[in-house]
């Protein structure tokens, strides 16, 4: 079987979740041949990241002259097809935020892509995220290409799902992913009762030795924070809250792992706040030191006000690190509090800065316990191999359909 997966950069620090998916499906025999529409502008850190973009096909890598002569090459060649492919592609501009004229370079993308394709005669095309990346594999399939499917992340899918024409996707593909029971549900919200079925859950998943060798729960005082830092993960409410820890002599020690545009804002408030000896920023690290950090802490926090299901949770679970986080989205299908971590209401400061005192009065057996419960937990819902398995199938089924 051969597939081909659509992304928009790949690879990048915030994709290890779909490597992890490629590679296992690769492990399962099947070939899947990797498009992205642009490189990452930032540095690659990781050895397999650095693999994976050896092995990627880039779109916008093409000069503007081949682009256009594989627009042109369809316009001569499958002039319908065009013609249906263009007016779908203005029909998706009505209500976006983006100009026609970009929705126009998507088309001209797919027509690249599509000649790609039928030289590796791909059988199915796979998106991830139900953005630009799955209005490309759209339009590639109406201009003659194979049978597509997306998977959806969330929460901007679900923010934007006017303005990416979201319906319109769900309506149009052989299938789509969601990675939770909750992001199902909001997908089964933007179709008709009758498309229900083509919905499927799909965790993203962890390799069964992640974590393998995590050393036991730490007794320091140290709490990590992981993600971009940006409105939805709730870092300035996390500083909130460490500004009332540190003002009623709680001792902690905060590290927010990651870079992002609020970076200037959340400097402002450790300085305004007086917690330049308390919290600490990496900026933009490498997946091995988001482990050691997490693994040289007591706890992951992330306090989120939008999710989907973050690949964060796992991967601190699976280290055997209890999670403070909020009950939303996709995270309670994963976390159950006082078992193998702490949720509160999102947005609350003061359920935040208690979950956070629990956690740090916690003794070592209590924080043992729950890391162990919640490695077991992440693999009884997130092995790699079972999930990808279960896409695998849905691959094989679609194009069993398509070839009869």
């Amino acid at each position: 079987m051969k597939i081909a997966y659509i992304m928009n950069s790949y690879p990048m620090t915030s994709t290890t979740f779909i490597r992890r998916e490629i590679l296992a499906l690769e492990r399962q025999g099947i070939e899947v041949f990797r498009v992205a529409l642009r490189k990452w502008d930032n540095e690659l850190v990781e050895e397999n990241d650095k693999k994976e973009r050896e092995c990627t096909r880039y779109v916008l890598q093409e000069s503007p002259v081949t682009l256009l002569l594989a627009a042109l090459q369809v316009v001569a060649t499958r002039p319908t097809r065009f013609v249906r492919a263009l007016a779908l592609a203005c029909r998706m501009s009505r209500r976006a935020d983006r100009p026609l004229f970009v929705h126009l370079i998507y088309l001209v993308e797919a027509c690249r892509i599509e000649a790609w394709l039928r030289m590796r005669r791909i059988q199915h095309v796979h998106a991830h995220f139900g953005t630009n990346t799955a209005e490309v594999a759209m339009l590639v399939h109406m201009i003659g290409g194979p049978q597509w499917s997306f998977t959806v992340h969330g929460p901007e899918e679900f923010d934007k799902a006017i303005s990416i024409g979201l319906a319109e996707k769900l309506r149009r593909c052989a299938f789509a992913v969601a990675i939770s029971s909750h992001g199902r549900s909001q997908l089964y919200r933007r179709v008709d009762y009758e498309d229900w079925p083509k919905i499927q859950v799909i965790h993203c998943g962890l390799e069964r030795d992640f974590g393998a060798a995590a050393i036991p729960e730490p007794t320091n005082r140290r709490l990590v924070c992981v993600g971009r830092l940006c409105e939805q993960k709730g870092q300035l409410l996390l500083l909130e809250a460490a500004h009332r820890l540190a003002a009623d002599g709680t001792d902690f020690e905060l590290v927010l792992a990651g870079d992002g545009e609020l970076r200037r804002k959340i400097e402002f408030l450790i300085t305004h706040y007086n917690l330049l000896d308390k919290v600490r920023i990496t900026g933009w690290i490498s997946n091995d030191k988001v482990q050691q950090e997490i693994l040289a802490s007591r706890a992951l926090v992330l306090p989120s006000f939008a999710e989907g299901l973050p690949v964060v949770l796992m991967e601190a679970m699976a280290l055997c690190r209890p999670v403070i986080t909020t009950y939303i989205a996709g995270i309670p299908e994963l976390v159950s509090d006082g078992e193998n971590g702490w949720l509160m209401p999102a947005g609350d400061v003061e359920a935040l800065g208690a979950a956070i005192r629990v956690c740090l009065s916690a003794p070592p057996d209590i924080l043992e316990r729950m890391g162990k419960a919640g490695r077991e937990r992440v693999f009884a819902q997130h092995d790699v191999e079972i999930e990808t398995r279960k896409l695998a199938k849905l691959f094989r089924d679609c194009i069993f359909l398509t070839n009869t």
